[in-house]
């Protein structure tokens, strides 16, 4: 599986989500990403799951999903594998 992010950690300082990914630290308001975690507990915030590609970041509690290059802004190219039957 291709390892999209190394997602270090997340939480949250007050209404700002602080994700600590690929070794840099970013800040996000809530207001500006997500109005479910805005109106979310800090409990609800803290129980998240990240995916094991590190592609996103989820929050069962409240269906929230976010993708990390979405928060950072960036996008990666899929990668097609060629077959090696004839076509």
């Amino acid at each position: 599986m291709r390892k999209f992010h190394q997602v270090e950690g997340v939480g949250f300082d007050g209404d700002v989500m602080v994700l600590r990914v690929d070794g840099a630290e970013h800040r996000f308001p809530l207001s500006q990403v997500s109005p479910k975690l805005l109106a979310a507990s800090p409990a609800e915030r803290e129980k998240y799951e990240i995916s094991p590609s590190g592609y996103g970041i989820h929050w069962p509690a409240l269906d929230e999903d976010l993708s990390i290059d979405g928060l950072l802004g960036i996008k990666h190219q899929p990668s097609f594998r060629q077959s090696k039957a004839a076509v």
